[in-house]
């Protein structure tokens, strides 16, 4: 058999072998579930929904995984929804945030509210109410503007995984193309 007749068939085999490639990666990225794998808060000091009649020392966060220390807020808002108690800054520990807190004032729902960046990068935030039932001595520290996150749950949304997939793929078969095209 000449050469000539062998190119053509290994151009074809080439051009197959890139279009299996080309639509077993699309089916690996369509196919692929989103990553639910946040932190989650397991546990607060004091608990949600819980009445305190003395105000506690620190207020603690636990998670099911550890978080970055990176980009983390704790506060606890007052009765007002403004007036801060916190008494410094949030510490990380693995799973664990807390900061400690100044003695309470005034009786009343307090809120505590956090941010963290789980362990694989997005941020995770929330909002945990309680009520100090017997007003304490202590005096807030007023904020003027609250310092709020950005809106949405924090997740990346999937078209730029699928642009950038098929780009990649793209990419692959005009690379195989141009190959199969040299070898002729």
């Amino acid at each position: 058999m000449s050469s000539r007749l062998l190119r053509p068939a290994r151009e074809n085999l080439v051009v197959r072998i890139a279009a299996v490639l080309a639509a077993a990666g699309c089916a690996v990225l369509l196919g692929a579930p989103a990553a639910d794998a946040h932190s989650v808060l397991v546990s607060s000091s004091p608990a949600g929904d819980a009445a305190v009649a003395v105000a506690p020392a620190e207020v603690a966060l636990e998670f099911n995984e550890p978080v970055e220390n990176r980009f983390t807020e704790l506060a606890v808002l007052g009765p007002d929804g403004t007036s801060h108690w916190e008494a410094g800054p949030a510490s990380v520990v693995d799973a664990r945030v807390s900061a400690p807190l100044r003695p309470f004032g005034p009786a009343g729902g307090y809120t505590i509210r956090y941010r963290v960046t789980s362990a694989d990068g997005h941020p995770v935030s929330g909002a945990i109410p309680f009520r100090l039932t017997v007003a304490g001595p202590g005096t807030a520290v007023p904020v003027a503007a609250l310092t709020a996150g950005p809106a949405g749950d924090g997740s990346m949304p999937l078209w730029p995984w699928i642009t950038g997939g098929a780009v990649l793929l793209g990419t692959g078969f005009a690379v195989a193309r141009r190959l199969a095209r040299a070898n002729a």
